[in-house]
C-alpha cells in the first residue's frame, strides 16, 4: 500500500498509477493500492476525447484553474483537487475481464464502509444527473455523490481507481459545470457533494485512515513506496496522459 503524491506534474502523477498497473501485470510488482492527494486536475476519459466539444471542455477546465489530463479508467470526466483523496488499486489477475462487476461491488462496499465509519449516510448507487455516473458510485442518502470508481483491465491485471470528496464541493461544481456543458453531458449540480457538507470539516488524513481501517479488516496491508523503476516507466508513459 502506497501513500504518495507527485506534485506539480499532473500527467506524471497519473502515469505513476499506470506504471504500477503495468508492472503488476508483468509480475514485476505486487498487488498495489496507492492513496494520494493531487493538484487541481480535470481527468478526461478516452471517451470524452471523442466528443465534439472536447476542445472547448479542455479550455473550460483550464479557465477554471484545472489541469486537463487523460485518466486510466473509463467513464466520464472527473475532478480532483486538494480536498479529494485519489485511490488506484492494481491487482494481478490471469483473466481480468472476468469479475469486473464483482470488483466494482467489492470496492464500492469498502468505500461505503469507510465513509459510514466517518458518520456519512453512505449508500451505493447512481444518482440521476451525477457527474461520471456509475452503478457503483457512493452517495449520501440518495442526494449527493461522495465518491466514484472507475476500472481498466489490461492483460494480466485490473486497475480500480477513483476519488473520495472530503470537501470543497463548490469547487467541484465550478470545474465540472462548464466542462460537462461543453461535452454535452447532463449534470445536476445539486448532486455534487462532499463529506464536509455531510459530517463537517474532515482532513484527508482522516479519510485515508478510515479507508485503511476498512481495508485492514479484509486484507493484509504492507506499507510500500514508489520504486525507481516505477517512476522511470511513469516518465515514459506521462506524455500519453497529457492534453496539449
Amino acid at each position: 500500500m502506497l501513500e504518495s503524491r507527485i506534485e506539480h506534474d499532473a500527467a506524471l502523477d497519473t502515469a505513476v498509477s499506470g506504471a504500477l498497473l503495468r508492472r503488476v501485470a508483468e509480475g514485476r510488482a505486487p498487488e498495489t493500492l496507492r492513496l494520494h492527494a493531487t493538484d487541481e486536475i480535470l481527468a478526461f476519459s478516452v471517451l470524452d476525447r471523442t466528443r465534439a466539444g472536447f476542445p472547448r471542455a479542455v479550455e473550460a477546465a483550464r479557465a477554471a484553474g484545472f489541469e486537463p489530463i487523460v485518466r486510466l479508467a473509463g467513464g466520464r470526466a472527473a475532478l480532483f483537487h486538494d480536498a479529494t483523496l485519489a485511490f488506484a488499486w492494481s491487482r494481478p489477475l490471469p483473466e481480468p475481464r472476468a469479475g469486473i462487476h464483482e470488483r466494482f461491488r467489492e470496492m464500492a462496499e469498502i468505500l461505503r464502509g469507510a465513509l459510514r465509519s466517518l458518520g456519512a449516510d453512505a449508500e451505493i448507487g447512481q444518482l440521476p444527473g451525477e457527474y461520471c455516473p456509475g452503478d457503483y458510485s457512493i452517495h449520501a442518502g440518495g442526494r449527493v455523490k461522495l465518491a466514484g470508481i472507475g476500472q481498466r483491465v489490461i492483460r494480466g491485471a485490473a486497475h480500480l481507481g477513483g476519488v473520495i470528496v472530503a470537501g470543497k464541493a463548490s469547487r467541484m461544481r465550478e470545474g465540472l459545470g462548464p466542462v460537462y456543458e461543453a461535452l454535452d453531458y447532463p449534470l445536476d449540480p445539486a448532486t455534487v457533494g462532499s463529506l464536509e457538507d455531510e459530517i463537517g470539516g474532515i482532513s484527508l488524513e482522516k479519510v485515508a485512515g478510515a479507508l485503511r481501517d476498512e481495508l485492514t479488516g479484509r486484507f493484509e496491508l504492507q506499507p510500500g513506496e514508489i520504486e525507481p523503476g516505477d517512476l522511470a516507466l511513469a516518465r515514459e508513459l506521462a506524455p500519453g496522459h497529457a492534453v496539449c
